[in-house]
């Protein structure tokens, strides 16, 4: 028997939810295929992995707490009445003495059959488990136990395989690897009922983060290997094993559940990257997923939380290719057909803008081209010469940006407590502009451009809502379920208020004395809004208030501005229209625009190119000295100054293409930044003390992007 000390840990969780009731399933199905419950079968059960084709998604937390699954007659279970400290003890004796055999027994008798696991693990042997908040499992017995056989010599280790084989392919083979038992396991955990899924998915909130980690970076290492085997002839051949990956990433897909279900949550949710995946033919699994949707063909983009944010953007940018090679494609063949000559400037989105002019013609050119939208970006500042090799472009959207989002314009009102922006409520006749910074965000995810805009979490909740425009235009858009959370990324100061209204203890009526009707100034003008019909008439009441906060944070958020979030997610959608964003989640729409705020200067410092310098010149040793001990807030004002944006592309460090070149300057200047360029021009200061003094005058007390 094959089998390596870390490997065990795959089965920790398994003895700690496994129920006698569920040794029957390797009987009912096939080994070699994975079954997927039918949602239809369970009542009031939503899937644990919803495919994300499906328009209305449905969440795990909405479930009932208490749920009954329909169970077989429990058979009765043998009494076990060993502790944990009579386990404990009887491990101290063994690594004093050297025997182990009462140790072996213990282990011999509960690993033997899945009722044994029951007898020795459940607390009350005689009660049925029927609640999500107790599984009535020992758990510190199962981790004491699971942590101790890490320790004890092989053949204890042996004879829990052994037991574990039996109980999961009812049939023992001296050379069954641990790769097989393990998938044979998640092969059983996968094919159980939904509601079945639905107690593990609430009971795995339980486990300690460390443990829960563990699990989840077992379940994506085995997925790993199997598509890349460091040692082929470890496994069957994948053709006998087609059922691995979809076990194990369904498996994977309750604990996501389960981690999803916390607030914060158990661990990030891009702990469930499984980055081997960049490895592989991302775009034929797009397609089948496309091709086949709710069937059982197996495609990864059935569980987008296993996809990385860099695999996601390949596919959302090859998608755009593809489409643009389609659209490019027919223009040809129209052409050829009415005998004109092909022009190469067909197969681009050119953009002429005036600087004088810039938001009024960029308005004009992207509503005249929208059928070029997704095609590559060229920028043509009229009156100047040279061609866009992607500084023309990156400072037309700095530019734009800069200008739009200015507190004068009106469009947008930026929060200081939040230091974000928001979306003005005041009413006007066109939206026009509020389309164009949609078509920017989506421009710059198809161009990969990075933007220096913040928005709040919920801006991106509410571009995903729907994540596909609705082909019925008196469909709502952009509108989703807010919290008064949401209320404090952007307002929370109001937050706060609402939140203490909440929490009074007094009359709230006789106190506050408000009403359903909220005020708001526009233009110099205070107008009233009812939250509800007659509301002006409605007292808020402790009985009340609740809705009351309800109502208020949904106004502010959806309805206020309803016409401009509309037009924002038009603009985006016109030129991300695409399936992929069915994979995104809110939080990587966002990386996508706006880049990551995980800064990793070493990572800059290995990918930086020179221009006058070499990086073993003094110069830029002190530059690199004094950068690396930065604090994390000048390392940002750094990368703003020399970027336009203090965040980093999707791709990293290197996907900036960041230079320093030599200024011949005297060394009495400042340093100077061409943002378009990702450059930083840096004068060839004497000593680290004054290159450190330089830099931080003229990074931090930069104008607007650092443009020249």
């Amino acid at each position: 028997l094959e089998y390596s000390k870390n490997e065990f840990s795959t089965f920790s969780n398994f003895i700690t939810t496994i129920n006698q009731k569920k040794e029957g399933i390797g009987n009912r199905n096939s080994p070699t295929q994975l079954v997927i419950p039918n949602i239809k079968n369970v009542r009031d059960l939503p899937p644990i992995c919803l495919d994300v084709r499906q328009k209305q998604r449905i969440s795990i937390d909405t479930l009932p707490q208490e749920q009954k699954a329909p169970v077989p007659p429990e058979p009765s279970l043998p009494i076990r009445t060993k502790t944990v400290k009579d386990f404990q003890d009887d491990v101290e004796k063994a690594k004093s003495s050297g025997d182990w055999k009462a140790v072996h027994d213990f282990y011999s008798t509960t690993f033997d059959s899945f009722l044994e696991i029951n007898a020795a693990f459940k607390k009350d042997t005689s009660s049925p488990f029927n609640t999500i908040e107790d599984s009535g499992i020992n758990a510190k017995f199962v981790n004491v136990v699971y942590d101790a056989l890490l320790n004890t010599p092989q053949d204890v280790q042996k004879s829990v395989l052994k037991g574990i084989i039996n109980g999961l392919l009812q049939e023992w083979k001296g050379n069954t690897s641990t790769y097989v038992i393990y998938a044979h396991l998640l092969r059983q955990i996968a094919a159980l009922t939904e509601a079945d899924h639905h107690f593990l998915v609430h009971w795995s909130k339980k486990i300690s983060q460390k443990r829960f980690k563990q699990l989840v970076d077992r379940l994506l290492q085995f997925i790993s290997l199997r598509l890349f085997p460091a040692k082929p002839e470890e496994f069957p051949p994948m053709v006998k094993c087609t059922w691995w990956i979809p076990s194990a990433t369904k498996v994977l897909a309750l604990f996501n559940a389960s981690n999803s279900l916390i607030s914060p949550p158990i661990i990030s949710y891009t702990d469930f990257y499984n980055s081997t995946l960049d490895h592989i033919d991302l775009m034929e699994e797009y397609h089948n997923w496309q091709c086949y949707g709710n069937s059982h063909r197996f495609s990864f983009c059935q569980y987008p939380f296993i996809i990385s944010i860099a695999a996601k953007k390949v596919i959302i940018q090859r998608d755009s290719e593809q489409q643009m090679i389609s659209i490019a494609r027919q223009s040809l063949v129209d052409k050829v057909s009415r005998r004109q000559k092909p022009d190469m400037n067909m197969l681009f989105l050119n953009v002429k803008v005036r600087r004088t002019h810039l938001v009024s013609d960029s308005l004009d050119e992207l509503a005249r081209k929208r059928a070029d939208l997704k095609k590559k970006l060229k920028v043509t500042f009229v009156g100047e010469a040279g061609l866009d090799m992607g500084g023309l472009t990156k400072e037309w959207f700095l530019l734009l940006i800069r200008q739009i989002f200015h507190p004068d314009y009106g469009m947008f009102t930026y929060h200081k407590d939040s230091h974000c922006h928001w979306f003005s409520s005041f009413k006007c006749d066109n939206y026009s502009e509020f389309r164009l910074v949609g078509a920017l965000m989506g421009l710059a995810v198809y161009n990969s451009i990075t933007l220096d805009i913040r928005f709040p979490p919920c801006c991106y909740k509410k571009l995903l809502s729907p994540p596909i425009v609705p082909c019925d235009h008196n469909t709502l858009v952009g509108i989703c379920d807010v919290t008064l959370d949401d209320l404090f990324q952007i307002m929370p100061e109001l937050a706060h208020g609402l939140s203490e209204l909440l929490s009074y203890e007094g009359n709230v009526e006789e106190d506050f004395y408000s009403t359903f009707q909220v005020f708001q100034e526009e233009f110099g003008v205070i107008k009233s809004y009812n939250l509800k019909p007659n509301g002006d008439k409605i007292p808020v009441t402790n009985q009340n208030r609740k809705e009351y906060v309800q109502l208020y944070v949904d106004f502010l958020l959806n309805k206020s501005i309803y016409k401009q979030f509309a037009a924002f997610y038009y603009g985006f959608h016109s030129v991300c229209a695409s399936y992929a964003l069915l994979l995104l989640r809110p939080e990587e729409v966002e990386i996508l625009v706006c880049g990551s705020p995980e800064l990793d200067m070493s990572a800059l410092q290995r990918s930086t190119q020179y221009e006058g310098y070499q990086k073993t010149d003094l110069t830029i040793r002190y530059f690199w000295d004094v950068v690396l001990g930065f604090s994390l807030d000048l390392q940002k004002k750094l990368l703003h100054f020399a970027t336009g944006s203090d965040r980093v592309p999707v791709g990293g460090m290197a996907d900036l293409n960041f230079k320093i070149s030599k200024s011949d300057t005297s060394t009495n200047w400042l340093p100077v930044a061409h943002t378009c360029f990702n450059q930083l021009c840096l004068p060839p200061y004497k000593n680290k003390k004054e290159l450190k003094q330089k830099l931080i005058i003229g990074i931090s007390n930069a104008e607007g992007f650092g443009l020249e």
